[in-house]
């Protein structure tokens, strides 16, 4: 017999509980970790239980995620997890008995997005973590990982390949889609691809068989093999290492070899998009980049490295390039020693600045996974810093990343229909994109998921 609606909201409610336990007792896990420049937040407590089902937001401060500006003193009703009106105050009647949040002192804007998250990482050891940790102990990180990344305002991730854990991202998809567990919105691709001699654990002796990182493929009929394999178990999008390793010329130019050639490029490409699919090319730059443009990937991840001709592909194609700024400037000391001064910030940066001048399409995407979970707002501040204007980055970072992930009917944006996805901070993200570091106040799916603003206790906005 099925349980009845009241016996399912409190096992719902329980589930959170041991969510929250969970993230407790795995605390411990981030001691570990490269010393972030702020402590990663707490984990998630239970989601506030709704009182009623309608719901109003009273906005000081509006950014709908698709104009330039902030609309001032805005009404948002919602309904279950859905927006059904959004509108002037003095327009937008509040029926009876609606429950209403006032953040009349706050500045609302669309649920966040990070369209580049290694959720299976947690921290810059992989080999440790994949040598050392069991897929079921792996699940539980990811699970932590995904709240961390929820709590600070991302209500949707796109997580690039799990990192040795199989098929995890699926199954915590799954229990997040179910209810079982509390996390953000997720689209997943599972084992990623690489070559031999791809990525993979170094150091250990040849005859010592170790575990792959990804999923190996050698020639055109087994990369179509592969991603047959990888959407029957549940991927959304197919990842390959179109570049993997790379070292400096003298004068600082990135040395980057190719991985897959352009054939079998082809064929991750062709045989996804034939499947409503999408495709992941990471590449810094080179051969290996100009054959992901060449095939017609989806989106590119990092492209450091940009030629005249790869910036023209990249617009005639209307391919998305996920930037990842912040994660080279932590990694500029490491480069220095490792590379003997060169870094690999130092190339990004103006290469970046040329993509947006161009008009590339940009999508928000921070690569965390081997730095912190939950500090990865930083990327806001960089993008502006090297080129894009405050609300080109906070559109990369929902409407362009909805539209990149094909789900721009549901989130993305403020609007009639889509999900009751928001965030909240005190300050003005147009005048001071820092104040996205900052958030106060999440919701999904209209679940009040944190409220640092008028809860008990709370401190609130100070301006008017």
């Amino acid at each position: 017999m099925w349980p009845d609606a009241n016996r399912l909201s409190r096992n719902l409610i329980r589930s959170g509980m041991l969510s929250l336990f969970l993230c407790l007792s795995l605390g411990s896990l981030f001691a570990q970790e490269k010393e972030p420049e702020t402590p990663p937040p707490p984990p998630l407590p239970p989601p506030q239980v709704r009182t009623h089902e309608r719901l109003a937001i009273r906005a000081g401060r509006m950014f709908d995620g698709r104009s330039d500006a902030l609309a001032k003193q805005q009404v948002i009703l919602v309904e279950g997890t859905r927006i059904v009106q959004v509108g002037l105050a003095s327009e937008v009647s509040i029926p009876a008995g609606t429950e209403v949040l006032d953040l009349t002192n706050a500045t609302v804007l669309p649920g966040l997005i990070d369209g580049h998250t290694h959720i299976f990482a947690s921290g810059p050891d992989l080999d440790a973590q994949m040598l050392k940790e069991s897929l079921q102990y792996r699940e539980l990180e990811a699970l932590v990982n995904a709240q961390r990344d929820l709590y600070i305002g991302f209500t949707t991730l796109r997580d690039l390949k799990t990192l040795g854990g199989m098929y995890g991202d699926v199954d915590l998809r799954t229990a997040i889609n179910n209810g079982l567990v509390q996390g953000p919105r997720l689209q997943v691709s599972g084992r990623g691809f690489q070559t031999t001699g791809g990525f993979r654990p170094k150091g250990y002796s040849r005859d010592i068989p170790l575990p792959s990182m990804l999923q190996t493929v050698d020639n055109p009929w087994e990369a179509r093999k592969g991603v047959r394999e990888q959407l029957i178990n549940g991927a959304d999008w197919i990842k390959f290492y179109a570049n993997y390793d790379f070292t400096f010329a003298p004068d600082g130019t990135l040395v980057i070899p190719p991985t897959f050639t352009l054939e079998e490029v082809q064929a991750f490409v062709d045989e996804a998009h034939d499947k409503g699919h999408k495709v992941s090319c990471h590449a810094f730059g080179g051969k290996g980049l100009h054959n992901c443009l060449t095939a017609g990937v989806d989106t590119i991840e990092h492209a450091v490295q940009l030629s005249d001709d790869d910036i023209r592909q990249f617009k005639a194609k209307g391919i998305y390039l996920i930037p990842t700024l912040y994660h080279y400037q932590l990694e500029r000391e490491h480069d220095a020693r490792k590379y003997g001064g060169h870094m690999v910030a130092e190339v990004s940066e103006p290469n970046f600045r040329r993509a947006v001048a161009a008009g590339v399409k940009i999508a928000f995407g921070t690569g965390v996974g081997p730095f912190p979970h939950g500090i990865q707002t930083k990327e806001f501040e960089y993008m502006v810093k090297f080129g894009m204007t405050p609300a080109q980055v906070i559109r990369a970072a929902t409407i362009v990343d909805a539209q990149m992930m094909g789900w721009s009917a549901d989130i993305g944006s403020i609007e009639r229909g889509k999900f009751a996805d928001f965030v909240a901070v005190c300050g003005d993200p147009l005048a001071d994109i820092t104040e996205l570091e900052r958030v106060k106040f999440v919701m999904k799916g209209g679940q009040l998921l944190r409220n640092d603003l008028n809860s008990p206790g709370a401190k609130g906005c100070n301006q008017k």
